[in-house]
């Protein structure tokens, strides 16, 4: 999804802005924490004054992964902007985000903080925000793009479903441990097959994130 926001001539992308403050904050040994520090401002508050006023293209779109959004986090920031949720099925998360962190827990996929999230946007713009369900993105991106757009209030881009493979400047210093396979892409990757077997490990980190990506779901976008 970042891939295609930032292949639009008006758009410039922010990759996960909070990664260092969350980093900083929670003392965890994630993969590549040295350089995230070295590279990523760790100060909530100015990261937030940024998110708010950042504005060195027509349209801005910003990386955010939910489990950042720490009881520390500043979310007063989040009313000076747009928002959109995407969900994607715990089971599919659970085994791909175990890849690249093995010590996960539940708390390390955010759909508890999503789905608060997703209330405080509700409630502060008076209607829900957006949701897209990564498994409908893959089976039809023109369609779901031009819904999210729609939403979003801003035009559809047809540079949007392809861009050219590589990394970007853009991308975090993270990229290189967790987007080989971004770094690969060309495009959207054809839908997902069944759902992954879940090891008995990870069994229950996904039976607890169910609840929340169940009511986030339940307003999921239809394509255009």
């Amino acid at each position: 999804m970042m891939r295609a926001w930032e292949n639009r001539a008006d758009c410039t992308v922010w990759d996960e802005p909070f990664y260092g403050c969350y980093l900083a904050e929670t003392g965890l040994a994630h993969p590549m924490r040295e350089a995230v520090l070295a590279a990523e401002p760790t100060d909530w508050q100015l990261v937030a004054a940024r998110c708010a006023s950042r504005a060195d293209a027509p349209i801005v779109y910003q990386k955010h992964m939910c489990q950042h959004m720490v009881a520390e986090a500043p979310l007063d920031w989040m009313t000076a902007c747009r928002h959109a949720f995407l969900i994607r099925a715990p089971e599919r998360v659970a085994v791909s985000f175990a890849r690249g962190w093995p010590e996960m827990t539940e708390a390390d996929l955010g759909y508890e903080v999503q789905a608060r999230l997703f209330e405080r946007v509700a409630e502060t713009h008076g209607t829900p925000p957006p949701v897209l369900e990564a498994d409908d993105v893959l089976a039809d991106p023109e369609g779901m793009l031009r819904s999210l757009c729609a939403a979003l209030e801003v035009p559809f881009d047809p540079a949007m479903l392809a861009w050219p493979a590589g990394p970007r400047t853009s991308d975090g210093v993270w990229a290189q441990h967790w987007y080989a396979s971004v770094h690969r892409s060309t495009g959207f990757q054809a839908p997902s097959g069944p759902p992954p077997e879940v090891p008995a490990a990870l069994t229950g980190i996904v039976e607890a994130c169910r609840p929340a990506y169940a009511a986030l779901r339940a307003h999921r976008l239809k394509p255009l």
